[in-house]
């Protein structure tokens, strides 16, 4: 029987629920309906209202200014995606006649407000069902996915078993506490034959609950993004993505089963919709588009097996 040790808060409230793991130690997050950013425990607010984020600057939007320069954005520490927006700005961005340059900013409402605003140009931090999240608890944004640029790395750890056959009965994994990255979790465990999920749900916004199959007993627990690849040792496997264990010096080799992602957890370059027909912008969603980025993702060892190319198998 599958279970979870977490309960499910109104999206009204704008406080993390009491029960947070703030210090990132073996701890049970409490479910949000909120996505959390990369590398940090930055709540959305249920309404563009209930959290004040000052505008980055007063000035006409670059977006629409020939020759200004267009920020894309990411959470500040993301390394492979700075790493991916520095190599477009310097190889790419010229051949369209643009300037591109990165901007690292601290929390999810700043990035998307920004993007929104017209503040920088876009961001490649967020699929698009994180994005839908990030709508849905900021009604007054306006942003559009423009085109996909790259997968995570995304799979199946464990420090405890050498591969998926071995995981016992009654085995203890960790998914991430925010429902996007929890249903892309789900289908990581359905794909290693672990669990079944109830084939009338978009299994893209799945949860524990349409679990319909759980032959092994599983238990769930859900926990943050650091916090996740911390507590390996004490979990007998946990599904998250390599960045995280990565930073968090964990051997590639404990990546026990990790399938491509589908498409609707790929890497989008976000922009403002109401700047979407500026040229600047179109010129900008195809410098993400030229086929060398791709190249880049598949080959470069600064971004290899943590940001993959569309086409990864």
């Amino acid at each position: 029987m599958t279970t979870t040790q977490t309960d499910r808060p109104q999206p009204e409230a704008a406080e993390p629920p009491s029960g947070t793991d703030h210090d990132h130690g073996f701890q049970i997050a409490r479910r949000r309906r909120w996505p959390w950013v990369a590398g940090g425990a930055i709540v959305l607010a249920a309404a563009a209202a209930a959290v004040v984020v000052p505008r980055l600057t007063a000035e006409a939007s670059p977006n629409t200014v020939a020759g200004a320069t267009l920020y894309v954005a990411t959470a500040e520490g993301n390394a492979r995606e700075q790493a991916l927006v520095e190599y477009v700005a310097q190889e790419i961005a010229p051949d369209y006649g643009i300037t591109v340059a990165f901007k690292g900013l601290a929390d999810s409402n700043t990035i998307n407000r920004a993007v929104h605003e017209g503040e920088v140009a876009g961001t490649v931090y967020q699929h698009e069902l994180w994005l839908s999240q990030v709508l849905e608890a900021n009604p007054g944004f306006e942003e559009t996915a423009a085109t996909p640029v790259f997968r995570w790395g995304f799979g199946l750890w464990s420090q405890q078993w050498d591969s998926v056959e071995e995981i016992p009965d009654g085995a203890t994994i960790s998914l991430y506490s925010d429902p996007a990255n929890e249903a892309q979790g789900l289908w990581v465990l359905e794909r290693a034959g672990l669990i079944t999920l109830d084939p009338s749900v978009d299994k893209w916004t799945a949860t524990q609950d349409d679990i319909v199959e759980n032959p092994k007993d599983l238990e769930f627990v859900l926990l943050d993004f650091g916090a996740q690849s911390r507590a390996l040792p004490d979990l007998d496997a946990a599904v998250g993505y390599t960045e995280y264990y990565v930073a968090a010096k964990v051997p590639v080799e404990h990546q026990i089963f990790a399938p491509p992602a589908p498409d609707e957890f790929a890497g989008q370059l976000t922009v403002g919709t109401r700047w979407i027909d500026e040229p600047n912008i179109q010129n900008l969603i195809k410098a993400f588009q030229d086929p060398r980025v791709q190249e880049y993702l598949a080959t470069d060892p600064e971004v290899q097996g943590v940001l993959l190319p569309l086409d990864a198998e």
